[in-house]
């Protein structure tokens, strides 16, 4: 890969498989799919549909914040996987408290399976210039 920069960083679940925590290609950081994964221990994390996503969203952000930017506030486009739609409005308002006024532009699926059967899964791109 021409001018771009693996990223890594203890704030975000890591992982043994063949894929970055982030790229950042010039001023565009693309962060790989995460689950409610807590980096400290590497277990899911406990609690309801609200809790997963906030836990997601902060291994975004540390992933953002390790290519130099401002966490979830440079972010631009999200993909949210849920496997059970029914959770769309719960995940919303977790996902709105963090993102507020200005959300970036997103894409919500349902698919029928995550890794470690999590039930939300989201990747980003953030743009820091």
């Amino acid at each position: 890969m021409s001018d771009t920069t693996p990223l890594e960083t203890d704030g975000a679940p890591s992982n043994d498989n063949p894929y970055s925590q982030g790229v950042l290609a010039g001023d565009t950081c693309y962060v790989s799919g995460y689950g409610p994964v807590d980096p400290d221990t590497g277990e899911v994390v406990n609690g309801d549909v609200e809790a997963q996503t906030e836990r997601v969203l902060e291994n975004v952000a540390a992933v953002v914040e390790a290519a130099g930017g401002d966490g979830l506030a440079d972010v631009v486009k999200v993909t949210v996987y849920l496997t059970d739609l029914e959770d769309y409005d719960r995940v919303n308002e977790a996902y709105g408290a963090r993102f507020g006024e200005e959300p970036p532009a997103r894409v919500c699926v349902e698919v029928s399976r995550l890794p470690d059967d999590v039930r939300i899964e989201m990747d980003a791109i953030a743009f820091l210039g």
